[in-house]
């Protein structure tokens, strides 16, 4: 690749791509050009498309047939669901692709992405976005620089509906087009995925916490944790309350060195706004950063320091408009220019995937619930 600007496709047309980022693509018209857009809705895409001024990018139905135009350099993988098919498709293309959380809702998904990837000699970055935020990397280096003892690290989610979160955004109004055939296909590839991962019998509960929440959400905080204080090890404990639902989840484990891990996420459909903690505890202090709603573009993660300057107490807070999602972007063009080194790919998605699996199955044998899959071997 030697284009400066890169020819970029679009898959997926949704919240996350309206939301986030086609506005931010419109930001780095230097670095993109959008030059094809693809949604299963053809009235989505055309009133997306004139929204964004994308009026010269070509519009398909089909990721394959976008990715068989010639008209793109690189590709985002902005669709729901499991991302194992439609990046697979473009490392086997020789696209590289910037892929949305989740990677793949399987491990054999994630192998499969490895070894096109490696065959193809073509990237994927995995949209850990932030990893690319400024508090996240300042927290970094100022555990980095003190090198302390780490005991332990919290996380908390408080998730209140998406739609809350989302009506800033004026997101396109559901289109009306898409076959119901269609929607019925993807309903069931999903549930096969959910299959191969859990088990064909694992419980409707179960299979949503996996693909939905754990997937879904957390997924960014065990990307966090590892960037600051390492791999999860093992999970000890999971539980999901009320009973019968999927709205509060806990689970307990030990990173290496022997540092416990709490992770704790609500969904409260009426809470006043979106907030997420990652805290981590040493012997000399704790850093704590503050994410608002990634819906928020330019909305500061705010990081705080609590140490000991000489016999005072202290605690300093530093914050940034810098937009994580944006530097993302960046990243990935100089991935696909440069073949410079991005925060996550391949191997730190199939690690989720492993950890995901592990808390399902803590909470289906404390519940007397055998799996089989993948979560079962």
């Amino acid at each position: 690749m030697t284009r400066s600007r890169v020819r970029l496709g679009v898959i997926g047309l949704g919240a996350v791509a309206q939301a986030v980022h086609l506005p931010l693509l419109r930001n780095q018209r230097h670095l993109f050009e959008v030059t094809a857009v693809c949604d299963l809705s053809a009235e989505l895409a055309g009133r997306v498309a004139e929204r964004f001024g994308l009026g010269t990018a070509s519009h398909f139905r089909s990721a394959e047939e976008l990715l068989d135009s010639g008209r793109v350099d690189a590709v985002l993988v902005l669709t729901s669901g499991s991302h194992g098919q439609v990046a697979g498709a473009a490392l086997d293309r020789g696209l590289p692709a910037l892929c949305e959380k989740p990677l793949a809702y399987t491990l054999a998904e994630a192998d499969t992405l490895e070894r096109l990837s490696a065959k193809e000699g073509t990237p994927l970055q995995l949209g850990y976005m932030k990893l690319y935020d400024p508090a996240v990397r300042r927290a970094h280096r100022e555990l980095a620089a003190a090198r302390p003892a780490l005991r332990a690290v919290e996380v908390t989610v408080l998730h209140p509906s998406g739609a809350s979160q989302l009506a800033h955004a004026n997101l396109e109004p559901p289109p009306g087009d898409v076959p119901a055939a269609t929607l019925a296909a993807l309903g069931a590839e999903t549930a096969r995925l959910q299959g191969l991962a859990l088990g064909p019998d694992a419980p409707a509960e179960l299979r949503h916490l996996y693909t939905e929440v754990l997937l879904g959400s957390l997924v960014h905080d065990l990307a966090v944790v590892r960037h600051l204080a390492g791999e999860l090890e093992r999970v000890d404990h999971a539980d999901l309350w009320p009973e019968g639902s999927w709205s509060s989840v806990a689970a307990e484990g030990v990173l290496a060195g022997g540092v416990r891990l709490s992770l704790r996420w609500h969904y409260l459909d009426r809470y006043p706004a979106y907030r997420e903690e990652v805290r981590v505890h040493h012997e000399q202090g704790s850093i704590a950063l503050v994410f608002p709603s990634p819906y928020l573009l330019n909305a500061p993660t705010v990081l705080t320091v609590t140490d000991l300057d000489g016999d005072v107490a202290r605690s300093r807070e530093d914050r940034s408009t810098v937009e994580a999602f944006e530097q993302e972007l960046v990243a990935f063009h100089r991935l696909v220019t440069d073949g410079r080194p991005v925060a996550a790919g391949i191997a730190e998605g199939r690690a989720d995937i492993v950890t995901c699996q592990r808390i399902v199955g803590r909470l289906a044998e404390r519940r007397g619930v055998e799996l089989a899959g993948e979560a079962g071997s």
